[in-house]
């Protein structure tokens, strides 16, 4: 049995075994969190490792920067329209109406809301072991970016540090094999925990919201993507998906972009012939600015508190709330409901009371596993793009996908 199916049963009988002992599942939520715990030892070292080394591998300063230029455009680009289509099928729905109560208990996030001055500030760590053990993904990635560069211009000096990186992000990808072997029996553990805290009577109120948080994330997943791979990249989107599979059904299950980086980079090198430079700078940079699924759920999570509370918002609310939204993804951690924390900054940013988020609260992880499989999704539709355009993307690879993965699958 392939991965990914071992890994979508080890879910489905986690929803099974959730709802026949209900809240007593909960016993099982150490084991799904050892599993969590082991793909997080892997996250900080293989970034760094790996996406130093891809820079290191692009020799050409003036390709370097072509190759960034084209993932930060790329990305910002399919952000703010994720957050369009969220608000679109915001208004088309209107889920914030006869919502039937409202929330009179308030969620203090405020002290997690920082300026954008701030934010901007702490992209660049003034201690990197710090980053490190604090585990901010954004500021390593920087160390990362700096690290790379500075070894090109070492020459000769610079190699033994490479060569030592090279193998740790060699030693790292094996681990990443070995991890996965566990991932059928934490997924299964992580989904009976929720399904038996949750249930699904709390979710009546809230179906019309989640539906429309799914809706248009199936837009943005089956039409957006397959629009950039079918004419930006002149590619069949179906073998694309294909080979997403094993990282799809992960974040899917996990709600955690970082914690899906190690699938991604494997997928989008293994299954879709991204050359290993490529894949290794675009894929971390990605998981934590490129959160295109964070933002449909922002844009339409805003809607919704004002629609709640009957507050009308004008265009100049819409554009700051896109605005807001698009620059708040950069350095949004990606893990598990880091994306409801963001959202206090755009209600803030247009006047909307944070009480709101109360409600969202309840559904929150459910919409955060469809968010995430969005997110990693667009990180690999980058990574194809930047790689054809590139010249370092395997077609032949690409389309015989569905074989390499049954390979791949079985190796892990």
């Amino acid at each position: 049995m392939k991965l990914w199916a071992k890994i979508l049963l080890g879910m489905l009988l986690g929803l099974i075994v959730g709802s026949i002992f209900g809240s007593k599942a909960v016993f099982l939520k150490p084991v799904g969190q050892i599993f969590l715990n082991m793909i997080g030892m892997l996250i900080l070292p293989l970034i760094f490792a790996s996406m130093t080394v891809g820079i290191t591998s692009i020799k050409d300063p003036v390709k370097l920067g072509r190759v960034g230029l084209k993932t930060l455009a790329l990305y910002m680009a399919t952000t703010g329209l994720a957050i369009v289509i969220g608000l679109f099928f915001a208004y088309l729905f209107k889920p914030g109406l006869n919502v039937g109560f409202v929330p009179s208990t308030p969620i203090e996030t405020s002290s997690e809301i920082s300026g954008f001055s701030e934010m901007i500030l702490n992209i660049v760590p003034s201690n990197p072991f710090e980053s490190f053990s604090s585990g901010n993904i954004l500021q390593v990635i920087v160390f990362a970016v700096f690290v790379g560069l500075a070894i090109q211009f070492s020459g000769e000096k610079g190699k033994p540090f490479l060569k030592f990186l090279e193998s740790v992000s060699e030693v790292m990808y094996t681990l990443t094999g070995i991890v996965m072997k566990f991932a059928p029996f934490g997924v299964f553990a992580i989904m009976a925990s929720i399904s038996g805290t949750f249930g699904l009577s709390i979710l009546i109120p809230l179906a019309k919201l989640l539906g429309t948080i799914y809706i248009a994330s199936f837009l943005q997943f089956f039409i957006v993507f397959s629009v950039i791979l079918i004419f930006l990249c002149r590619l069949n989107p179906i073998p694309f998906f294909k080979g997403m599979i094993e990282a799809i059904v992960l974040a899917f299950s996990t709600s955690s972009s970082s914690a899906t980086v190690p699938v991604t980079i494997h997928c989008t090198q293994h299954n879709l012939g991204v050359s290993k430079n490529i894949a290794c700078f675009v894929v971390p940079l990605g998981s934590t600015i490129n959160m295109n699924g964070t933002a449909i759920f922002q844009g339409i999570a805003a809607l919704f508190v004002a629609q709640m509370y009957g507050i009308e918002l004008g265009l100049q609310n819409l554009i700051l709330i896109v605005l807001t939204a698009t620059l708040s993804a950069v350095g949004t951690a990606g893990i598990p409901g880091a994306g409801f924390i963001v959202l206090s900054m755009v209600l803030k940013s247009v006047g909307l009371p944070l009480e709101g988020l109360a409600i969202i609260f309840a559904i929150d992880r459910l919409r955060d596993m469809v968010g995430t499989v969005v997110n990693i999704v667009g990180d690999a539709v980058v990574a194809v793009y930047v790689a054809k355009t590139e010249g370092e993307l395997d077609i032949a690879q690409y389309n015989n996908t569905e074989i390499i993965a049954l390979e791949n699958s079985k190796a892990l």
